[in-house]
């Protein structure tokens, strides 16, 4: 009998991070999924649901509503500092989609790609799916991505760059400077850089986010409504780039997708033109609830770093297997580094996104099993 499955699929394994989450049964303390536990705010839900009422639910233009693309055009401008016009913006069902289409419109059969290592796992797994070859590049002991460590990875098959600020595992922020060295590698390597931006309004210690496409045209900018709005079951997500690269990736959303969500487009519209202060209270206790697990770490001796953004502490454990099943069996969820990549071993991945009393109990059950 012929194979079955191609072997694009038979290369790539279920996510980690949703198979702890899709195989619990009960009442668990999830650690291990990126989503804030937050409602999303009633101004977006009261969109969608006079969308429906009115009848809004159709098939939308490809690119999505001219609307929604003037306003996420306009938000560029206001608080990444690049320009790009509607007619360069596509909606995408989900920053997953965006991802995906920017990765296939680039790459072929045999091409590298550049990614962090650790690094969010969808990366390597759809630079797989383009019949691509991912190549970690080794992240600093503070998990920024080094020059020189960047510079080592390049061969002529090297493609693209893929960056992530704030970075999902580590809760990384990098800096202009290091943003700006890349975007200098990049050009004189001709390399096309997708950034991955999702969490950029999810910063603290007055940080700030930089955004690659304010130096280079070679950028593709994905980003999504989901973690600044709470706003994940919406599959709402949107990319940027000049028009001869929405050119290509245009013609993979319209066979893969046709166009996003009609309702949702009507809710990040009012997501982003409504009032902000949902994103700052949503951020304040984002970082009030990082500061309190990192000090708990700390407490009951494990190594870790402060996360500077997203809502995730990454710290090192000695068998990271050995503890994600020991507080399984205590009814915690956490996912193990591995997943994000070979230099993410013996580390785990804790998500703060959790109501601040059950993360209060989550880590007295932690503690114990520490100590």
């Amino acid at each position: 009998m012929s194979k079955k499955f191609a072997s694009r699929v038979e290369q790539i394994e279920i996510s980690g991070i949703r198979k702890a989450f899709e195989t619990s049964s009960g009442e668990f303390f999830n650690l291990g999924l990126g989503e804030p536990d937050f409602d999303t705010p009633e101004h977006i839900k009261v969109a969608a649901m006079q969308a429906i009422d009115s009848g809004f639910t159709s098939y939308t233009p490809n690119k999505g509503i001219e609307e929604l693309r003037e306003v996420i055009s306009a938000k560029f401008t206001r608080d990444n500092n690049f320009s790009v016009s509607p007619e360069e913006i596509i909606v995408t069902s989900g920053a997953s989609e965006a991802l995906h289409i920017a990765i296939l419109s680039v790459v072929e059969r045999g091409d590298e790609v550049l990614m962090p290592n650790p690094g969010f796992v969808s990366f390597a797994a759809l630079t797989k799916l383009a019949e691509g070859k991912p190549v970690g590049v080794p992240l600093s002991e503070d998990f920024t991505m080094p020059i020189e460590a960047v510079k080592e990875k390049i061969t002529n098959k090297t493609k693209a760059l893929i960056l992530n600020s704030p970075a999902n595992p580590t809760g990384t922020v990098e800096s202009e400077g290091n943003i700006k060295a890349l975007v200098d590698l990049a050009i004189d390597h001709q390399l096309t850089i997708i950034s991955d931006e999702v969490y950029e309004h999810l910063i603290y210690n007055g940080l700030k986010h930089v955004s690659p496409a304010r130096f280079y045209d070679g950028v593709i900018t994905v980003n999504a409504v989901s973690k600044t709005y709470a706003m994940t079951g919406f599959r709402l997500g949107y990319l940027a780039a000049p028009a001869e690269y929405v050119e290509q990736m245009l013609k993979i959303h319209q066979y893969i997708q046709a166009c996003a969500s009609s309702i949702s487009q009507k809710a990040a519209l009012a997501a982003i033109t409504g009032a902000q202060d949902c994103v700052a209270e949503m951020r304040n206790e984002f970082e009030r609830r990082r500061d309190f697990a990192v000090t708990a770490l700390r407490d009951i001796g494990m190594e870790v770093r402060t996360p500077q953004g997203a809502f995730y502490i990454f710290p090192r454990v000695k068998d990271e297997h050995e503890f994600v099943e020991t507080l399984r069996k205590r009814r915690i969820i956490v996912t193990p580094g591995s997943t994000f990549g070979s230099r993410g071993k013996n580390h785990v991945r804790i998500s703060y996104a959790l109501g601040f009393e059950k993360l209060k109990q989550a880590f007295e059950i932690m503690k114990e099993v520490v100590k």
